[in-house]
């Protein structure tokens, strides 16, 4: 880890995976409480690809998500209160208890929606890389996809519009080696999916998606290129989901001794020893700010329990199709 980031910088990275991580400790136990309906697909161990792309942004950029999208909305300043109320199915939630889950969406934050269809948020970052471009004002779409959707046409057809266009368009594939239970060596005939960039005439990298400040150093030079009007970058983040695909997954088909090494590999501590041992923080400020980051979910929690539930009148609300 090297970096020209402030303190303030690194602090808030911080405070955004720890929350991030809380949200979704939060999401595993009230869903096996019976709280949240639905299916939860949890983001623990990926923090960091979510928090050093999002850091790469300005408000007015835009993302979009996937079925894992939790941590995607937390890191481009999603509300947790409503989010966690969205997936209590009440009606203060994001979506008014339509979405759930897999279907959040903050148009005024440039959250375009998570998506429970695999590969689907591609061909949406099209679009908003069409209109980004049309409006000619700087700003540019990350879009976050799983390896799993890199085996869809979605994504090619994506990558092949956004390069013939040049469009300002940055793809962040996480790559957490298993889609659902099929590890990528045995679903694609390529060691490193950042290499089918090249298909397409555009830059692909490939980085330690358990490094945030690696994540973010990427990803900043990619954004810097789609602003100057240079296209599209793939970005292959290499990372690992602690938890089974979805919650309840009994996740009995991933080697023990792999999930121990990917373990040792934990974002979070990994960014702590490095802000202590160059001297950025010490043990009580990131103390206080877990202390801060712990009350925020609380509160989210009992926001999300003591919500109304929608009313049977509203069912047709804000439905258009």
């Amino acid at each position: 880890m090297k970096t020209n980031l402030s303190k303030k910088q690194l602090l808030e990275m911080y405070e955004k995976m720890f929350t991030i991580r809380k949200f979704e400790e939060a999401t595993v136990k009230n869903y096996k409480l019976g709280n949240i309906p639905g299916f939860v697909h949890i983001y623990i161990g990926e923090e960091a690809v979510a928090t050093g792309a999002c850091a790469a942004l300005n408000k007015d950029d835009y993302i979009t998500s996937t079925h894992r999208g939790h941590g995607h909305l937390i890191a481009k300043g999603g509300d947790v209160k409503l989010m966690m109320a969205e997936l209590f199915a009440k009606s203060t939630g994001y979506c008014k208890a339509k979405g759930g889950s897999m279907h959040i969406c903050d148009l005024n934050l440039g959250i375009m929606g998570s998506n429970g269809i695999v590969g689907a948020g591609l061909p949406i970052a099209v679009g908003v890389g069409v209109a980004a471009k049309m409006r000619g004002e700087g700003q540019v779409c990350i879009c976050f996809f799983g390896d799993g959707a890199a085996n869809r046409g979605t994504f090619h057809e994506s990558l092949n519009m956004a390069s013939i266009f040049k469009l300002p368009i940055i793809y962040i594939c996480e790559n957490n080696y298993y889609g659902i239970s099929g590890c990528t060596k045995d679903t694609m005939n390529i060691q490193d999916i950042m290499i089918r960039a090249s298909s397409y005439g555009i830059p692909g990298i490939k980085v330690d998606g358990n490094d945030v400040i690696a994540v973010y150093n990427t990803t900043i030079g990619a954004v810097q290129l789609a602003r100057n009007g240079c296209g599209p970058t793939l970005i292959e983040a290499c990372t690992w989901r602690h938890r089974g695909h979805w919650e309840g997954d009994p996740d009995n088909y991933r080697n023990l001794d792999e999930c121990q090494e990917w373990l040792k590999k934990d974002p979070i501590p990994r960014l702590e020893s490095y802000l202590i041992a160059n001297s950025i923080s010490t043990h009580e400020e990131l103390k206080e700010i877990e202390a801060k980051v712990i009350n925020e979910i609380e509160n989210a929690i009992e926001f999300a329990k003591t919500s109304p539930v929608p009313e049977p009148k509203d069912l047709y609300n804000d439905v258009y199709a």
